[in-house]
C-alpha cells in the first residue's frame, strides 16, 4: 500500500458537506487529500487525532488584510483561528489601482473606514505597484501561512479614474464609467475574485470624506456588473445603508440575473435603517425567486466596540480630563489615571462631544451603560441584562462611571469593556440561529485585519464553534452545520471549488480541533504593526493543528515555519471529478 506524505489518524471527520461527523483517517499527498477512510495506509508523518475533530480549513470571505498581506507572512490573527483562506478588498477599500500621488489618500481612506493605523500603513506599504495586476504580482512575491484572494475595490478605482474630480464629489462622465469598468475587468482577468463597493455614510476617510462610490448611480454599478460578466466570474460585494430610494435589492437582482453574478451584502440588525433586516431578507428572497443569486452576509455575534484606555475609544474619551492626557506616552497616562484626584475629576465631569453626524453613537459610547459589559477571561459574547455595567453598578451601590473606570484600570490599565452596537438591540442573538439555517445567507463580516483599535472579530470561526455549537444555553447549531457554513459555503460563493471539503482531490487545508478545550482567550492590545502601530489580538486554545496545502503551519497555536500560502487567481477547481455535493 502506498506510503503517504501525511496521515491524520483516528479523528472524527467533519468533512464540510454538512453530513454528520464520522470516524476516518485522512491521507495527504503533494498538498492534496488523497484518501479519507478507514484503510488509507501509512504516512511518512502521522498525526494522532484520537478524540479530536478533523475539519477543513476555514474560508473567511470578509477581511481587510490589503495592507498587512504585503508585509506579513503569519497573517495573524486570522491564521491563529483555523483560517486557511481569506478574501480581502471588501467594502470598496483597498490599495490598487493606485496613482503615485494617491498613496496618502488611500491610506487615509483605509484608516478612516477600517481603523487601521495610518502610520503602520505608511511604514509597511512598499507601493511597488500601480495597476491592479501589478498589485496582485506584488502580493505573490511574499509567501505566507494562508491563501489570499481579493476584490477590486470601487474607491480605489474611482480615485484612479477621476482624481480630484472625485474629491469634489463630481458625477462621473460616461467616459469615466467606461474606464472604471475596464479597470474592474482587467482586475478580474488578473485573478481578483470579485468587486466591492461601499454605500454607507458611516464609511469615511480620516478627514471625514465619504468613500468614493457611496452614492454611485445604478448606471455606474450596472456598467461595472457588465464588465464582470465579460470577465466571466466574480462576486459583487457591498455594504449599504439600505436607503429606500436606492432600491438596493432591486438593482442587485438586476445585476445578478443579467450578468450571472452572485451578489453579497452585509446584513445586520441595527436601528436606524430605512429598510430593516426582515424586509431586506424578504426582498432578497423575491429577487432570488426571479433568478438572482443574492446572499446576505451575516455575523454570528454582536458587532461592537472593545473599549480600552489604549484603544480607539472608551467611555471617558470625551471628558476634558482625558483630553489633558490624551497625547502623553502610556506610562505617563497610566500614572495620571492611577491618581485618585484625577479619577474623581474624570468620573464627575460632563462629556464634551464634537460635532458629528453619529453623535448618538458617541453618546452611547460615553454613557450606554445598559449595553456595556466587562470583558473578563471567561467573557460570554451573549451577555444578559444583569451583566451590564448599569445593573452591576446598581447592585454594588456605585455609579456606572465609577465601575467602568475601575474595570478599565484592571491589570495595570489594560481592562476591556464590550459595547455591542450591531446585532444586539434585542439583548440576545436569537435571530441569528434562523439565519444560519438559510441557503441564501453566508457567514462573514469578521473584518479580519481591520478595526485594529476597536474590534477583534477575526476569531469568528472559533466563536461559532465555542458558542453556537458547544456552549450556548439554548438554540445551538450542529457542528456539521457550523463547519459547512464557514468552510464549504464560503468557498463555493467565491468560486473556490477546490477547498472547504475533506475528500479526495481537494486541497489539504485542515484543522485538528479539540472541541472540549476550545476557548477564546482575552483580547490584548499589541503594538507590533509597522511603526509601532496598535491592534487588538486574540488567541484561542483548542487548535491542535492547522494544515495548509499539506504542511503543518500551526501546532497548539504556535507558528511552525512553513509558508505554503499563495495568491488565488480566479476560480479554482478540485483536481479530480468527485461525487456531487
Amino acid at each position: 500500500m502506498k506510503m503517504h506524505d501525511l496521515v491524520i489518524r483516528g479523528g472524527t471527520v467533519v468533512d464540510g458537506s454538512g453530513q454528520a461527523p464520522y470516524r476516518a483517517d485522512v491521507a495527504i499527498d503533494a498538498g492534496l487529500i488523497s484518501a479519507v477512510g478507514n484503510e488509507v495506509g501509512k504516512g511518512r508523518e502521522e498525526i494522532d487525532a484520537t478524540g479530536k475533530f478533523v475539519t477543513p480549513g476555514f474560508v473567511d470571505v470578509h477581511t481587510h488584510y490589503d495592507g498587512q498581506a504585503t508585509w506579513d507572512s503569519e497573517m495573524a490573527p486570522s491564521s491563529w483561528h483555523g483560517v486557511t483562506t481569506v478574501v480581502m478588498g471588501n467594502c470598496g477599500v483597498g490599495f490598487a489601482p493606485a496613482a503615485p500621488d494617491k498613496h496618502d489618500w488611500l491610506i487615509g481612506l483605509m484608516e478612516g473606514v477600517e481603523d487601521i493605523p495610518g502610520t503602520a500603513l505608511t511604514e509597511g506599504l512598499t507601493w511597488d505597484w500601480e495597476t491592479f495586476p501589478e498589485y496582485m504580482d506584488a502580493l505573490a512575491r511574499r509567501p505566507r501561512t494562508i491563501d489570499i484572494a481579493t476584490h477590486v475595490p470601487h474607491a480605489a478605482v474611482r480615485a484612479y479614474v477621476m482624481g480630484e474630480r472625485q474629491a469634489r464629489n463630481e458625477d462621473p462622465t460616461e467616459a469615466d464609467i467606461v474606464r472604471m469598468a475596464e479597470i474592474v475587468e482587467e482586475g478580474l482577468r488578473a485573478g481578483a475574485l470579485g468587486f466591492s463597493t461601499s454605500r454607507t455614510a458611516v464609511h469615511k476617510s480620516i478627514k471625514g470624506e465619504p468613500v468614493p462610490g457611496t452614492s454611485a448611480t445604478k448606471e455606474e454599478l450596472i456598467a461595472i456588473g457588465r464588465a464582470m460578466g465579460r470577465a466571466g466570474h466574480g462576486v459583487f460585494e457591498l455594504a449599504s445603508d439600505m436607503r429606500r430610494d436606492w432600491d438596493e435589492l432591486g438593482w442587485m437582482g438586476e445585476v445578478s440575473r443579467e450578468f450571472g453574478l452572485p451578489v453579497t451584502f452585509s446584513a445586520v440588525k441595527t436601528p436606524g435603517q430605512e429598510v430593516d433586516l426582515e424586509e431586506q431578507l424578504e426582498e432578497m428572497a423575491k429577487q432570488n425567486a426571479m433568478g438572482a443569486r443574492i446572499f446576505a452576509q451575516i455575523a454570528l455575534r454582536g458587532i461592537g466596540v472593545i473599549m480600552a484606555w489604549q484603544g480607539t475609544v472608551h467611555p471617558f474619551r470625551f471628558r476634558p480630563a482625558w483630553k489633558e492626557i490624551e497625547g502623553l506616552p502610556w506610562d505617563q497616562q497610566l500614572a495620571r489615571l492611577k491618581d485618585p484626584a484625577f479619577r474623581a475629576r474624570m468620573i464627575s465631569e460632563p462629556n464634551v462631544f464634537p460635532e458629528s453626524d453619529v453623535v448618538m453613537l458617541l453618546h452611547m459610547i460615553a454613557g450606554g451603560w445598559f449595553m456595556h459589559y466587562e470583558m473578563d477571561p471567561d467573557f460570554n459574547y451573549e451577555p444578559g441584562e444583569a451583566d451590564s455595567i448599569m445593573a452591576r453598578a446598581a447592585a454594588a451601590g456605585v455609579t456606572p462611571e465609577s465601575l467602568a473606570y475601575d474595570l478599565l484600570m484592571q491589570d495595570e490599565g489594560t481592562g476591556f469593556i464590550y459595547f455591542p452596537i450591531i446585532n444586539y438591540q434585542d439583548g440576545n442573538l436569537d435571530f441569528l440561529k434562523e439565519l444560519q439555517l438559510r441557503d441564501d445567507t453566508v457567514t462573514g463580516l469578521s473584518d479580519g485585519g481591520a478595526h485594529c483599535g476597536t474590534i477583534c472579530d477575526a476569531a469568528a470561526g472559533t466563536f461559532a464553534l465555542q458558542h453556537w455549537v458547544r456552549d450556548r444555553a439554548a438554540g445551538r447549531i450542529p457542528l456539521e452545520l457550523a463547519i459547512k457554513r464557514q468552510c464549504r459555503d464560503t468557498a463555493l460563493l467565491y468560486g473556490m471549488e477546490d477547498r472547504g471539503l475533506l475528500a479526495s482531490g481537494y486541497l489539504a487545508d485542515i484543522n485538528v480541533i479539540d472541541l472540549d478545550a476550545l476557548k477564546l482567550g482575552k483580547p490584548w492590545m499589541a503594538f507590533d504593526l509597522p511603526a509601532g502601530g496598535k491592534r487588538l489580538l486574540q488567541k484561542a486554545d483548542g487548535y491542535c493543528y492547522t494544515i495548509k496545502a499539506g504542511q503543518v503551519t500551526f501546532k497548539d497555536g504556535a507558528m511552525q515555519g512553513p509558508l505554503p500560502g499563495v495568491v488565488i487567481r480566479g476560480p479554482q477547481v478540485a483536481s479530480t471529478a468527485l461525487a456531487a455535493e
